[in-house]
């Protein structure tokens, strides 16, 4: 049986959906099993990953383990989840980290709580495998009030390019890495096929939604007052505007062939991405 942690997320659901597609049993942890609105085939259990108790009672008959976890609580969730994956025996481990925690100079806080949590894992005594996409796609899913309100994407860095990827590819990655031999020590940066920055990508919503987008850079400071305005904690608004930033250094931008070196399946376009989710930006959309 194979543990999915953070399994209400983009990647934990497609990985979800792969891993039951492939015949394997899952089981999956939410906070909330209740409201966790995951396939009647998945096993979901209450867990807190900062809960020791509850996390070993999640390893249970378990043999390898998904490890996602967010946030300033990285190090701690991490530390937790691989001590009891030791002591559960797993077999496999695979961590879903962040391609900046591969940038030596990157010391804003996302790299810095995934290298802690990365840390762990090296020492755990468990297999592992590491995966580190560089951007998602679907951060674009930010942008979709004001899409929908206004024709407009509104966000920093304008110059700055990120190879983005589709989660469901960063899910792919690691269905191959829990589920084949080969991958235990490695280390595994992921990219989509292009380097695109905030206007490209409002191009090519317009262009799959049929409507002339307009790309408005805003200052830094006016992006992160409206990450607090969301009501996201300081702290985390802080790292966030520090992970926007970095698109601006050509660490980002660098195309990697991961996915279709280990799948064998080339990495899904932003545009194929934004087809896919074209409902979420039309102004018909709940």
């Amino acid at each position: 049986m194979i543990l999915v942690t953070g399994a209400t997320g983009t990647v934990g659901r497609a990985l979800i959906d792969q891993l039951l597609s492939a015949g394997e049993r899952v089981r999956a942890t939410s906070r909330h099993p209740a409201t966790a609105h995951l396939p009647a085939d998945v096993e979901v259990v209450e867990a807190d990953l900062g809960n020791p108790t509850q996390t070993a009672a999640a390893m249970r008959d378990v043999d390898r383990v998904f490890l996602l976890s967010t946030g300033p609580a990285i190090p701690e969730h991490d530390a937790v989840v691989t001590r009891a994956a030791a002591e559960a025996g797993i077999a496999r481990l695979v961590k879903l980290s962040s391609g900046r925690t591969g940038d030596d100079t990157a010391t804003d806080p996302i790299p810095t709580w995934h290298r802690a949590g990365e840390q762990s894992v090296r020492t755990a005594g468990v297999p592992w495998t590491i995966v580190r996409p560089l951007g998602f796609m679907s951060n674009a899913l930010h942008w979709a009030g004001s899409i929908r309100a206004h024709g407009a994407v509104y966000a920093p860095y304008g110059q700055g390019r990120i190879a983005v990827i589709d989660p469901r590819d960063i899910a792919a990655v690691a269905k191959v890495a829990l589920t084949t031999d080969g991958h235990d020590g490695q280390v595994y940066t992921l990219s989509g096929p292009q380097a695109l920055s905030p206007g490209e990508q409002t191009a090519v919503l317009g262009a799959v939604l049929g409507r002339q987008l307009e790309f408005i850079e805003v200052a830094p400071e006016q992006a992160r007052q409206a990450i607090l305005d969301h009501g996201v904690p300081t702290e985390l608004a802080d790292a966030i505007m520090a992970l926007r930033a970095t698109a601006l250094e050509a660490f980002t931008s660098v195309v990697h062939d991961t996915v279709a070196r280990l799948t064998g399946t080339p990495p899904r376009t932003f545009e194929q991405w934004a087809a896919d989710h074209a409902i979420e930006f039309h102004s018909t959309a709940a």
